[in-house]
């Protein structure tokens, strides 16, 4: 039986307890440019998310996950998008909320447990990710993770008054 229980982390639904670690996630503007935000998120914008948050993957082509540590305290987010079930293919984006907890396993432990998730339950053929050029730790974990660079994006990203190129990652269930 598949579990959403790693070593270190456990991946859950979102409850409406997350409210406010989803507010301040969302808010935080340092991760505005890869999370393609413009504008703040109102708690109550949030609220009425999190009231649909339990709707199924095949309904809204996405899945999110709120990564938690052994305390069952929210770390991070791990999402499944553009879910596209006639392709057998969705892409996956993942977030951790501090810097305290980067660097410690828990973005390739969580990426694990939804490349799982999504191949052995979903049936998926592939997972693919869109990362920066500039952003370091994510090419590098998911080179870690075993994801294949496939492509260049050039100029794909309008930030900071400058275009920034993206990496297209695909991981391939074989």
């Amino acid at each position: 039986m598949l579990s959403l229980k790693g070593q270190h982390i456990s991946l859950r639904g979102l409850e409406p307890s997350d409210l406010d670690f989803l507010y301040e996630l969302e808010n935080n503007t340092e991760i505005w440019e890869i999370s393609g935000t413009t504008a703040p998120y109102s708690k109550h914008v949030l609220a009425l998310y999190l009231d649909n948050a339990h709707r199924d993957i095949y309904d809204v082509k996405q899945l999110r996950l709120c990564i938690c540590n052994k305390e069952n305290s929210p770390v991070g987010l791990i999402d499944l998008f553009d879910f596209d079930p006639k392709n057998f293919r969705a892409g996956i984006g993942i977030v951790i909320s501090n810097k305290e907890n980067r660097n410690q396993g828990v973005g390739a432990e969580a990426i694990q447990l939804v490349s799982d998730y999504a191949f052995k339950v979903l049936n998926l053929h592939q997972l693919y990710a869109n990362v920066m050029e500039s952003n370091n730790p994510s090419l590098h974990l998911f080179r870690k993770m075993g994801f294949e660079e496939v492509g260049l994006k050039k100029d794909w990203i309008f930030s900071d008054g400058k275009y920034k190129n993206e990496i297209l990652f695909q991981k391939i269930n074989a």
